[in-house]
């Protein structure tokens, strides 16, 4: 059952601190009571964590820290206070206090797998496992053993066996209960390893012991701890009898018999010399695929020592694992030096290890020593040269056999050869002259600078000639501009004179015009009219109906000269005005027109109003006349619209009427005696214009006149070279 519901409850069993997520894990109250299952062991060890224990109770085992530092002994029943900490694994009590109540037996441990104990799911638990001791080596007050499981080494802490040679427990088969302790990375929260603390003698049980001095058996092969054997124990230990090739202290050996290499490890400090003879107890076991001994002891055998030769081999035939841990001889050139620093055999640092790259077919390998003589050997050589060096084979390879890295390991100075020295052209003398060339090329782009600057400089002044240039021609411009606008300002001023006189003549030419009009109209009319009335006067009393037909007609020549006569003296009061308004005489006109009927009118102006030519606003006047007449004399309509628009490009005339319409394809013409829509086009034609017609019976009429405004600049201009030429 989970023990943290709410925030402000205090967790009273370890399941319950355990169970809580990172986030949630920080100073929640505790309190518990348990039975301690492990203290000394940490202690004994890890003197920094003095005050620091394990303790079980029925739900499961926790870490626990105390704030005073006090110690309390494996089987203390105790009552714990604190606070829950996220910890850098799993969840622990910090800042905690603590009272014995009592003692009590130690929780039954759990049998688990190495598997489970290994992936950190029992941490702090109470635990059972069993395994074989690899190594044993006394830290007073305590044993350390290195236990091997299924394939995993385990590193236990338990109380020394009374009267037990820890060297005879080597290769047991043991059963440990003990509690387990997990290492992990803080920042990332995650498991490096596990160990486990055995707090009493009986809790390390050897069931069953190795018979027997295994340096009593008879040897057998180096090439044999990799070979098939029919019921071979992998936890028994074999002897292996060799010559000794390379040593490196404390950590491994190399040996080597007629059937091959073998690497042996081992934390036997003893020293050796190539050439020795030993006689090896170990574990068998494998490393990338390649067989070796663990956890091994040794003895200098009494048999003298021999000097073994190095095989000639190249690089190629070593797939597979094949010459792995012999003594060889391999060539190859030198492609790269680098110097790093490693451990020596006492434990402190040696200056300086120096480790060679060389190439073969293709493939890149190691050459590397321990000893600083090895490492001056090494330094001297130099890039590119061919050597071959006298070395332990020691290779890794992959589970298919391939040939995945390769080390030469160099037992003395005295096995690497010069065979061939570099060319000429060495890394280092390439170096030098590239440094050469970057001097030339830095004092290169120096002088390049300095010239960019005074280019610079140059392209400074140019600039500035350029810009004073400039403004001249500016200036320049500006004159010929100034000139050219009073140029046009006095043409402007000789064309306003111009047309003025052109318009005082064309006013003289209207007039003369309207007298001749008025002569051969008027005067012709009123003599057709007296010769009609004498001949009234001499029928009447004869024959009075021709006297009538001759007064009516009379009267209808009267009409037509009195509307003739209206017609002449507006167009002179137009033209005596100063200046003519072209849209307001259109709309006079028409009203005079319409004067005495029910027609209603609606005229409109539109665009941009400029004055045009006498002689285009002479025509439109006169076809809105028409258009007007005609509107009376037979459309019987009641409205008209006169619309006039100034566009840019030309100049629009719209009458547009709602009376009977008519047929454009039937219009009567001049041999029927109408002459209306006859003289409106020969009018439009005058100007160049164009015009159209539309209408349908019933529906009204529409008439719409276009004059372009480049057609009224060349009649201007016609008129003003006429002008010039009568001046």
């Amino acid at each position: 059952m989970s023990a943290h519901a709410s925030t402000n409850e205090v967790i009273t069993n370890a399941f319950g601190v355990l169970s809580l997520p990172g986030e949630t894990a920080w100073g929640r109250s505790v309190t518990l009571r348990g039975v301690v299952t492990s203290a000394e062991a940490i202690t004994a060890i890890k003197p920094d964590w003095e005050g620091k224990f394990f303790i079980q109770d029925d739900t499961a085992g926790i870490f626990v820290e105390d704030s005073n530092h006090r110690r309390p002994a494996p089987g203390d029943y105790v009552e714990v206070t604190g606070t829950s900490h996220p910890g850098g694994y799993a969840p622990f009590i910090s800042y905690a206090n603590w009272k014995k109540l009592g003692t009590a037996p130690l929780p039954t441990a759990k049998p688990v797998t190495i598997e489970q104990l290994m992936a950190g799911n029992e941490d702090s638990q109470r635990v059972e496992i069993v395994g074989t001791i690899r190594t044993a080596r006394e830290v007073k007050p305590l044993v350390v053993y290195e236990i091997v499981s299924g394939g995993y080494r385990l590193t236990v802490y338990a109380p020394p066996l009374k009267d037990v040679d820890l060297q005879t427990l080597i290769g047991a088969r043991v059963r440990m209960r003990g509690t387990a302790c997990t290492f992990y990375s803080g920042q990332l929260r995650q498991l490096i390893t596990v160990e486990l603390h055995i707090p009493f003698a009986s809790d390390f049980i050897v069931e069953q012991v190795q018979a027997g001095d295994p340096f009593q058996a008879a040897p057998q092969a180096v090439n044999s701890p990799g070979q098939y054997k029919i019921n071979r124990d992998l936890g028994e230990r074999v002897h292996i009898k060799g010559t000794v090739i390379y040593q490196r202290p404390g950590e491994d050996f190399f040996l080597e018999d007629d059937t091959g290499g073998l690497q042996v490890k081992s934390h036997q400090d003893t020293a050796l010399q190539p050439g020795d003879m030993v006689d090896v107890v170990g574990f068998p076991g494998f490393d990338h695929f390649l067989p070796l001994l663990e956890d091994a002891t040794f003895r200098k055998s009494s048999e003298p020592g021999k000097t073994l030769k190095p095989k000639v081999t190249g690089i190629r035939q070593l797939q597979g694992g094949f010459r792995h841990a012999s003594l060889i001889r391999i060539q190859g050139k030198v492609v790269d030096r680098i110097q790093q620093p490693v451990a020596g055999s006492n434990g402190g640092e040696i200056e300086q290890q120096t480790v060679l790259t060389l190439q073969d077919a293709g493939i890149l390998f190691t050459i590397e020593g321990t000893s600083q003589e090895i490492n001056q050997a090494l330094g001297q050589i130099e890039i590119g040269s061919l050597v071959d060096a006298d070395g332990v084979c020691f290779t890794h390879i992959t589970e298919n056999g391939n040939l995945q890295s390769l080390q030469i390991l160099l037992p003395a100075a005295s096995g690497i050869h010069v065979l061939k020295k570099p060319d000429w052209l060495t890394p280092g003398r390439l170096l030098g002259g590239l440094a050469t060339l970057f001097v030339i090329l830095v004092v290169a782009l120096t002088w390049t600078i300095m010239v960019q600057k005074r280019n610079l400089a140059l392209k400074g002044l140019v600039q500035e000639k350029i810009h004073a240039q400039q403004e001249l021609q500016q200036s320049h411009d500006l004159l010929e501009w100034r000139v050219a606008e009073r140029t046009k300002q006095l043409k402007v001023e000789m064309s306003a004179r111009k047309e003025a006189e052109i318009q005082f003549k064309a006013t003289l030419s209207e007039r003369t015009r309207l007298a001749r009009e008025l002569h051969d109209t008027l005067e012709q009319v009123l003599t057709g009219i007296g010769l009609q009335v004498d001949i009234a006067n001499e029928v009447v009393e004869t024959d009075p109906p021709a006297g009538k037909r001759h007064m009516k007609l009379v009267r209808n020549l009267m009409t037509q000269t009195q509307l003739e006569l209206r017609r002449s003296l507006w167009d002179l009061r137009s033209r005596e005005l100063d200046e003519f308004d072209f849209p307001e005489a259109l709309k006079m006109n028409a009203h005079h027109i319409a004067e005495g009927t029910n027609l209603k009118l609606e005229i409109a102006t539109t665009g941009d109003v400029r004055a045009l030519s006498e002689v285009t606003e002479e025509n439109l006047l006169r076809i809105s006349q028409a258009a007007v007449t005609n509107v009376i004399k037979h459309a019987h309509a009641t409205e008209v619209n006169i619309s006039l628009h100034f566009g840019g490009h030309d100049v629009r005339l719209r009458i547009k009427d709602n009376g009977q319409g008519f047929d454009p394809n039937k219009v009567l013409g001049a041999s029927e005696g109408h002459f209306g829509l006859l003289g409106i086009t020969e009018r439009v034609k005058r100007l160049n214009g164009n015009i159209q017609v539309t209408s349908t019976p019933g529906q009204g009429a529409c008439l719409e006149v276009l004059v372009p405004a480049s057609m009224d600049k060349v009649i201007k201009a016609s008129a003003s070279e006429e002008s010039e030429k009568s001046a």
